[in-house]
């Protein structure tokens, strides 16, 4: 079995884990950092609220049921559908999606090689 990691996102008091692939976690923290040092340049009304990097950790026990642990794809593809939304078509918006979907298709293959290896 694979070996995952966990990030810890918080928007306000609100937090969510987000497990990963241990060798694409650093690619959500680059993500997000990245999305926080660029959305303020967006213009657009509608700019989706966007939690922040708080932690990663490799081992991960939730006492409190009320903190969900959200797969990494699901994560990503909610990100994504966030900011196609957003009702801009220039820089930096295409951009970020760019990357957003770069990531997305990793993990989209990464789970279809681990279904097929179990």
């Amino acid at each position: 079995m694979a070996q995952m990691r966990y990030g810890l996102l918080q928007l306000g008091e609100s937090l969510e884990f987000v497990e990963m692939p241990a060798t694409h976690m650093y690619q959500l923290t680059a993500l997000n950092r990245r999305l926080h040092k660029e959305i303020e340049k967006l213009t657009a009304d509608r700019v989706p609220a966007l939690p922040r990097m708080a932690a990663e950790c490799d081992n991960l026990e939730v006492i409190d049921q009320v903190y969900p642990v959200t797969n990494g794809l699901e994560y990503i593809n909610r990100l994504e559908e966030a900011f196609a939304a957003i009702p801009e078509k220039e820089y930096p918006l295409v951009s970020l999606l760019t990357e957003i979907r770069a990531l997305q298709a990793q993990l989209e293959q990464w789970y279809e090689e681990e279904a097929e290896l179990s």
